[in-house]
């Protein structure tokens, strides 16, 4: 147990170092005890695993004992933290960058200031902050870092939108600025339209002036589907089986064929992104939720010479992209405070986590993001 604890100090807190030292007594001269006294985070209790496979089955609560401010960390008490589809993929072992075990999960989130290193500057007790970039071990009740690591964000942001801002938003935001030169009037089209990546980029590309072709599961409801995605600023919104026709750049009326497409799910959405596609076109793959692979035609490369693409947003902010990545961050939750940038999430109390944890996985059917709030 005690082995155990050491761990969980280390890799929650940082290497854990004794607050008290003695010096040794010699026959000549006596040396007093030096004590070090250094600030300590609370006790924090996490959602924990020390294995990976089946989250639902190798997480599990625990509490973790204090650990040490130094001069430079700033200890967050964690507001909320969403359950993403990556969250659950490291947890799995499946992500292709993952923290070692034992961890905590979680990955992005919003916290309160409690307790300031002495050498920290720049932020004060009580302000919200945000973990840029996003690292994991969210999904506790206190988290120490340095506070290079925190972001200050302004506490008008409704909690949820706050927690939730990088993984999608800010995916959302780069896809539509990086891949294409992107004018008002053009169009782009996307499957996976009602993921929250799919929700911001309709309504990021309104902002713009941009159209944008929904393509949307064959499911009950997709009426109503159909109309939320309208309301958002979708101007073209199909099924899959709307879309089986030979030639669908006749659906499209006045909205012009789209240079840019973006595909989430694979197999045959990703192939009704790519007919959507203007000669030239470009299609960006960020997800694969179907878990098919993606068939190109030859004459999509030929004669259309069509260009295939991907984003991973974890590499985009491993490169020197901090200070440019907080003044996205800082634009996206405007956005949010104006009404202007919605999704659809759930706040889900910690103490139901489980529960949070089962609608994630698709236990329940289809369900809105889990926020866990703290």
């Amino acid at each position: 147990m005690a082995s155990m604890r050491f761990a969980m100090q280390k890799a929650v807190h940082g290497t854990f170092i004794s607050s008290h030292y003695l010096l040794p007594r010699t026959n000549t001269k006596i040396f007093s005890v030096r004590s070090f006294s250094a600030a300590m985070s609370p006790p924090s209790t996490a959602i924990f695993y020390d294995q990976q496979g089946p989250p639902d089955s190798v997480t599990r609560i625990i509490e973790i004992p204090p650990g040490e401010i130094k001069e430079n960390d700033v200890c967050v008490r964690m507001l909320a933290a969403p359950i993403n589809p990556s969250d659950i993929n490291r947890i799995e072992g499946v992500y292709p960058v993952r923290p070692p075990v034992p961890a905590v999960g979680g990955y992005e989130g919003v916290g309160e200031v409690h307790t300031l290193g002495s050498a920290v500057r720049g932020l004060s007790l009580g302000d919200w902050v945000i973990p840029s970039p996003p690292s994991s071990g969210t999904w506790q009740t206190y988290v120490v870092k340095n506070q290079a690591a925190w972001h200050k964000i302004d506490k008008e942001t409704p909690m949820e939108y706050a927690a939730t801002v990088t993984v999608n938003p800010l995916t959302a935001l780069r896809m539509l600025e990086d891949f294409v030169d992107l004018k008002s009037g053009d169009a782009v089209v996307q499957n996976g339209a009602t993921s929250i990546v799919g929700q911001c980029i309709i309504q990021l590309a309104r902002i713009r002036g941009i159209h944008s072709i929904n393509i949307i599961r064959d499911r009950a409801g997709s009426d109503e589907v159909r109309e939320k995605l309208k309301k958002l600023g979708a101007d073209e919104v199909f099924t899959e089986s709307e879309l089986q026709v030979k030639n669908v750049k006749g659906l499209l009326a006045n909205t012009p064929e789209p240079a840019l497409g973006f595909n989430c799910v694979g197999g045959n959405a990703a192939s009704l992104v790519l007919k959507f596609l203007r000669q030239g076109g470009t299609m960006v793959t960020y997800g694969g939720m179907s878990k098919k692979p993606i068939t190109v035609s030859t004459s999509s490369f030929i004669f259309k010479d069509l260009s295939l693409r991907g984003f991973w947003l974890q590499k985009w902010m491993s490169s020197d992209k901090a200070k440019e990545c907080r003044v996205m961050l800082d634009y996206l939750l405007g956005l949010a405070r104006e009404g202007k940038l919605t999704y659809e999430m759930e706040l889900v109390p910690f103490t139901e986590f489980k529960t949070a944890l089962d609608k994630a996985l698709g236990k329940l059917g289809s369900q809105p993001k889990q926020v866990i709030k703290f």
